[in-house]
């Protein structure tokens, strides 16, 4: 399959290397401060109504090997000892939180890493039983986990069929052998195909892939053959993430041969290739960087405009507010974001001690709720129409961006032309009042 590259003048290319945020939050996490702490965390818990819907994310910062490539907070372990320990203190995370709030009514439930399967048969049982003891979970409507390939057995995926979870997404990133040991990430793809079969003969019939573009030693010809690869085993959701190479946050990235990495032409050429392959396939692109089956719940959000965006990217999940735990797990609720302690002792130091182990966050404003709506459906629907105010407000940053053919203003309404779509970011940041405060973000495409 052939796909003529994108044409790149000097403004576009300019405008690619810019650094944004992803906008998974707004405002972002470089300006939570530590004046957001568990006293504050705990008033926000509990002013919520018993009526709220809950959605809680458990983040296990735990693989057995560290790839080249990660953003996340994880760190290395091949020792029972700290597995045991943090599943203790999660345990006890999960009872102060439902001492704080008397709201108990669950809709979604996402565990994120890290590996969550390092805490093994046991350990989500039983963190499972503590999260059913405290909470109802008779309305939940998603309950997903990010699952290693490479770890993924037969009795795992029992048990998480067992422990209610009804959607798997399994770390793929790419099916080359040239890039996956580029990467420290050797994954053959019979490996993800017996994980597959192990996750629909437990019943688990929703199962997403990550795939990344923009990895080192990946042309465009080998992203093209990962996605048919990918394409073979049928996943109901396909997200494409555009690697972000960031060695000031994540030293180990430094591991990456920086010259193997595609330029930001050959970035935009990947993108418009998947796009091009993945809609031949049958999927729907949603947002920047998804693709779904038109009869995913997610299509159907994207359709009638309830598609969200939160810390794991696109969503379906419309809860009232959102629940962090674990070590550096973040939450967000109607007065702001709470994140906890991003080092696994502190964390636990902090649970052991009988304290919700909140460290930075956010108390939002009005304004800030009204950028961040802004942001959120620009970045979900393409277009927006934004409050007269905010609209002059952004338009010194929005004229260059239209200038050169990435979007047009029109009539009120801000929308993303054809060819501007993988600028998105970039709009995104024209409404953003705290963009240059603080913290480093990577390239926009």
């Amino acid at each position: 399959m052939q796909t003529q590259p994108p044409t790149l003048d000097t403004t576009r290319l300019a405008l690619a290397e810019r650094a944004v945020p992803r906008y998974t939050s707004y405002p972002t996490a470089p300006h939570f401060h530590a004046g957001i702490g568990a006293t504050q965390q705990a008033e926000w818990l509990g002013a919520l109504v018993p009526e709220a819907t809950l959605s809680l994310y458990l983040h296990v910062p735990y693989c057995a090997a560290m790839c080249a490539y990660c953003g996340c907070h994880t760190k290395v372990t091949r020792q029972q000892a700290p597995i045991d320990a943090y599943i203790a203190a999660l345990l006890a995370e999960i009872h102060l939180i439902a001492a704080a709030t008397p709201a108990r009514r669950v809709t979604h439930l996402h565990w994120g890493g890290g590996t969550p399967s390092m805490l093994g048969v046991a350990g989500l049982k039983r963190v499972m039983a503590a999260i059913a003891w405290h909470f109802d979970l008779g309305a939940v409507t998603e309950h997903a986990i990010e699952l290693d390939p490479r770890s993924l057995t037969r009795e795992l995926a029992a048990c998480l069929a067992r422990i209610g979870v009804t959607r798997a997404s399994l770390g793929v990133q790419d099916f080359n052998a040239d890039v996956q040991h580029a990467i420290g990430r050797v994954q053959p793809f019979d490996v993800v195909q017996a994980g597959v079969g192990f996750l629909r003969e437990a019943g688990i019939a929703a199962i997403n892939f990550d795939l990344i573009h923009g990895l080192p030693l990946q042309g465009t010809e080998g992203l093209a053959r990962s996605i048919a690869l990918a394409h073979e085993l049928r996943p109901d959701r396909i997200a494409l993430f555009g690697y972000a190479h960031v060695p000031w946050m994540k030293k180990h990235q430094r591991l990456i041969d920086e010259s193997a990495l595609p330029g930001v032409a050959e970035r935009l050429e990947q993108a418009q290739l998947a796009r091009q392959m993945f809609s031949e396939f049958g999927y729907v692109p949603i947002g920047l960087d998804h693709f779904t089956r038109p009869e995913d719940p997610m299509a159907r959000a994207a359709r009638d405009g309830t598609l969200r965006r939160n810390f794991q990217g696109y969503t379906t999940d419309v809860a009232d507010a959102l629940i962090g735990l674990g070590a550096s797990s973040i939450g967000r609720l109607p007065q702001g974001f709470a994140q906890n302690e991003t080092e696994i002792g502190a964390w636990r130091r902090r649970v052991e001690s009988g304290q919700l182990a909140t460290a930075r966050g956010l108390a939002v404003t009005a304004e800030d709720v009204a950028r961040g709506a802004v942001i959120e459906r620009l970045m979900c629907d393409f277009t927006v129409r934004p409050p007269a105010d905010l609209l002059a407000d952004a338009m010194p940053a929005l004229l260059p961006l239209q200038q050169a053919g990435i979007l047009l203003v029109r009539d009120g309404a801000v929308t993303m032309t054809a060819e501007g779509a993988p600028f998105l970011r970039l709009a995104a940041a024209a409404f953003d009042a705290w963009l240059g405060q603080a913290g480093r973000h990577s390239k926009a495409v």
